[in-house]
C-alpha cells in the first residue's frame, strides 16, 4: 500500500484551505452549498468524472452541518 505524501499534502491543502472545509457557521454551510451545486452541474451522473469524489465529499459535509444544525431535518 502506497503511503500518504504528507509535505505534497500539505502544499495542496494550503490551495484548498478556502474551497473544502467543515462547515462550523450558516455562512459556511451556504459556501458548501453553492459549490455542491457548481460540481453537479459540472459532474452530473457521471460517476468517473474526476470531480465525482469531491463532490461526494462535499455532499458528506453538507449532510454532516444539516444533522448537526437543522432541526426540521433532524
Amino acid at each position: 500500500m502506497k503511503t500518504i505524501d504528507l509535505e505534497k499534502t500539505q502544499n495542496i491543502w494550503s490551495k484548498l484551505d478556502n474551497t473544502l472545509f467543515v462547515p462550523h457557521t450558516e455562512q459556511e454551510y451556504e459556501k458548501l452549498v453553492n459549490f455542491l451545486d457548481d460540481l453537479i452541474d459540472e459532474v452530473g451522473e457521471d460517476e468517473t468524472h474526476p470531480l465525482a469524489g469531491l463532490m461526494e465529499i462535499v455532499g458528506i459535509l453538507i449532510e454532516n452541518y444539516e444533522n448537526a444544525n437543522i432541526p426540521e431535518l433532524m
